[in-house]
């Protein structure tokens, strides 16, 4: 029998070749088990978008630390899933505390009043500020979610939009907002 015919020797050979560098190796597990990892990503997640996201991170995490991975001790394949799992995890942590600091802000803005004194107030008003720069529909979402505390379902129901529309704004515009709060940090910050 040819080595290559059995998928379990040919598994360990990639991850033998991944181990030494070869990058030919990284793009064969690519071609053989994205789809698994991509499928794993998007049920524990939900969004075709986040799923993407964690495909490409296993994989670059795959290169970063092929030093890792045990051909001796199992598939590549349930090392990928390993990875992946604790990406999902990221994920999900991620937006636990994103959902949970806008949150905070975003009451803080609306049952604080600004003063001369205050000194947040500047990050208030750079919030209210960029919300109203998003434009719409992102800006009236995030303000239903995180002012007004609605659920995502509420919001895609009042909007008239999707479920998954609406949970792509939150997502996208709690990034753009957190990027731009760490830009005037680092600016202010000099």
């Amino acid at each position: 029998m040819h080595v290559h015919d059995d998928p379990d020797v040919e598994a360990a050979d990639l991850a033998v070749r991944l181990r030494a560098g070869d990058r030919e190796a990284l793009a064969e597990m690519y071609r053989r088990w994205s789809p698994l990892v991509h499928t794993i990503a998007l049920r524990s997640l939900g969004t075709r978008e986040d799923a993407e996201d964690v495909t490409q991170q296993v994989f670059v995490a795959a290169w970063r630390g092929r030093h890792t991975v045990r051909p001796d001790l199992g598939s590549p394949a349930a090392w990928l899933v390993g990875i992946a799992k604790h990406r999902v995890a990221d994920v999900r942590t991620e937006r636990y505390r994103s959902h949970r600091n806008m949150h905070a802000v975003a009451a803080e803005v609306v049952t604080k009043p600004v003063s001369v004194d205050d000194s947040n107030w500047a990050e208030r008003l750079l919030l209210v500020h960029e919300l109203e720069r998003m434009g719409d529909p992102r800006a009236t979402v995030l303000r239903m979610a995180f002012v007004e505390d609605r659920t995502h379902q509420e919001i895609a129901e009042a909007l008239d939009l999707p479920l998954g529309t609406i949970k792509s704004h939150v997502r996208r515009g709690l990034l753009a907002l957190r990027d731009r709060m760490k830009e005037v940090e680092r600016v202010s910050s000099h």
